[in-house]
């Protein structure tokens, strides 16, 4: 368990967690219709800063990311008495594309759109002393930094973690959920009948968590946590809810029902991701607990949702209250939820809460949050590391491994026959060693680079594909997140002759479709994520990984190194670990 210290929410209904919370109990919204906006042809409507917010958010020195990162982790600090400075604190970031509006077609890219770059600048302003880590999981990036948080607390790795959820909207970033058919011009309405699509939103949300349980009689404490895939489909749901049942399952959802006073849902008021939520929360048989969404408030915030409506959610318990859904009206899903567009009083002062998310590559979330001291028998999901696990100094035994450069391919330790380099080289593998999912042709190179790499790792297991493997866990790390396929897209949106913005480039713009292209591949159902630093730190990487293992259903792991910057300059050193021997 790890307990809620301090917390901030700045987006434009306010800059402290409490003025938005006292907005959202008002009733208020900041959605707003824009028209041609960053010279966009279609309009759309969505909850964004204005030019004087901006103006009083901005730091000398750095962006409008890093200055709204910086603003709101600096709040939760000052309210948590935290010393920022200790080796045993750290800074956890979630986002989705961090300084993407940086990038500029035919503009060499600049260092700080690497979204590990953008969290060290950001680290250090505020005084960390620590490496900073960066939660690159699309939608769910907010509350899979909170997971990472909770584990590397409970391995006592560190004391204290800051960890923030941000993202800003911009031409990139609208155009590429235009193309994909899933914004509304209207006020969206998570759940209802006549729900047309999702409007974004942008905000930064920080929450401190510490290890040791506070003073305060009202603490509010993480008590589970968890990450899985649908291997279902890149950007669509699976129809039966299964990656976020399976979370939902993980965190022991249905055990702890009748502490449940709600489960605040994704709820994005698109027509798949509300049907899917509604169908996983009837499947943990938790139907009789109240259901909220608070997008028609904020609109979609992306790698901010996961921390700005956990945030959220800790005041609504605290004073016993159901917030309601706004723009909900008629429940138009086939789970049968308690949904309503009013707020409720929770008379039975119920002490805990289910924060569930859902995003592009498969992934899914859920966090059960509640208040001590009624804390669920066996209080968490991790245990501390217990030590002698392999030989290699990671959290496991090391098996096999894959190490693919731009000319050379070794397999535990002998080099593949190959005759082409850089992206010619990974086609070439496809073709000897694969040939049989024609969908690789469609992947971005990143995505294409982990694919093989996987490929060939799971030949040299020689273990039948889909046998005894369901819940294995695929864990990636790099520096440069998507970097060539960002490029490909702001190329399909440059000028206005040239915009032809496209759903398949965009979506690889997430560095994390790598892993879940594996997971659909393989039916895995485990967790999947992917994580960016500022540089490669392979001590930092095998503490995320021994926290990662420390989840009782990942009995194995995919996981690694993979990065491509260009084509002809490209690595993947991945490895399968085995739970080993205590």
């Amino acid at each position: 368990m790890t307990y809620c210290i301090g917390d901030n929410i700045i987006s434009p209904l306010g800059e402290t967690t409490e003025l938005n919370y006292q907005a959202v109990l008002a009733g208020r919204s900041a959605l707003s219709p824009y028209q041609s906006h960053w010279l966009l042809p279609e309009p759309f409507t969505a909850s964004l800063f204005t030019a004087e917010q901006w103006e009083a958010l901005m730091i000398e020195g750095m962006t409008r990311f890093e200055s709204l990162v910086a603003r709101s982790a600096q709040q939760a600090i000052n309210e948590a008495h935290i010393d920022v400075a200790s080796p045993r604190t750290v800074l956890i970031l979630g986002t989705t594309k961090a300084n993407i509006d940086r990038l500029q077609y035919g503009q060499p890219v600049p260092e700080d759109v690497h979204p590990g770059a953008a969290a060290h600048r950001v680290a250090r302003w505020l005084g960390f002393t620590t490496t900073p880590l960066v939660a690159c999981n699309a939608c769910i990036s907010g509350v899979a930094a909170i997971a990472l948080a909770h584990r590397l607390l409970e391995a006592d790795y560190y004391d204290v973690a800051v960890v923030v959820g941000a993202d800003v909207q911009n031409r990139f970033t609208v155009s590429g959920f235009q193309s994909l058919k899933a914004v509304s011009q209207e006020p969206c309405r998570p759940f209802d009948l006549e729900r047309l699509g999702l409007n974004l939103g942008e905000a930064a949300a920080t929450i401190v968590l510490q290890r040791e349980r506070p003073s305060q009689p009202d603490a509010v404490a993480i008590e589970a946590c968890a990450v899985r895939n649908d291997a279902f489909h890149v950007s669509s749901p699976s129809k039966n809810g299964e990656g976020a049942y399976r979370a939902l399952h993980a965190i022991h959802a249905t055990e702890a029902s009748e502490r449940l006073a709600f489960i605040n849902a994704h709820g994005t008021a698109t027509m798949f991701n509300d049907q899917m939520e509604s169908v996983a929360i009837q499947r943990a048989e938790l139907n009789h607990v109240p259901v909220n969404g608070l997008k028609g408030y904020y609109g979609h915030t992306m790698g901010a949702a996961g921390v700005l409506e956990t945030v959220i959610s800790v005041q609504a318990l605290k004073h016993h209250i159901v917030l309601g859904t706004r723009g909900f009206s008629e429940r138009g899903v086939s789970g049968k939820i308690q949904l309503s567009a009013e707020h409720l009083s929770d008379d039975d002062h119920k002490p805990a809460f289910v924060k569930m998310i859902s995003g592009f590559g498969g992934g899914n979330a859920a966090l059960l949050v509640g208040s001590p001291p009624n804390p669920l028998k066996g209080e968490c999901l991790f245990a501390p590391p217990l030590g002698g696990w392999g030989d290699n100094g990671a959290c496991g035994d090391r098996t096999h491994w894959v190490v693919i450069v731009n000319n050379e391919v070794i397999i535990d330790g002998i080099r593949l026959d190959t005759t082409e380099t850089g992206a010619a080289l990974l086609t070439e593998i496809y073709k000897n060693e694969v040939g049989d999912y024609p969908k690789f042709f469609k992947m971005d190179s990143l995505a294409r680079l982990a694919f093989i790499a996987t490929e060939l790792l799971l030949k040299a297991e020689g273990r039948e594909r889909f046998v005894d493997c369901d819940d294995r866990a695929v864990v990636l790390f790099n520096r440069t997140s998507s970097i060539t396929a960002d490029r490909d897209y702001v190329a399909s949106i440059d000028g206005d002759e040239g915009f032809y913005p496209s759903p398949s480039v965009f979506v690889y713009t997430l560095p994390n479709l790598s892993v879940g292209e594996i997971a659909m591949r393989n039916n895995y159902h485990g967790e999947t994520s992917f994580y960016i630093l500022p540089e490669r730190d392979e001590k930092l990487i095998k503490i995320v990984q021994q926290a990662s293992m420390l989840d009782p259903s990942t009995k194995s792991m995919i996981t690694g190194w993979i990065d491509y910057p260009n084509d002809d300059h490209f690595v993947a050193e991945l490895y399968i670990l085995e739970r080993g021997q205590q």
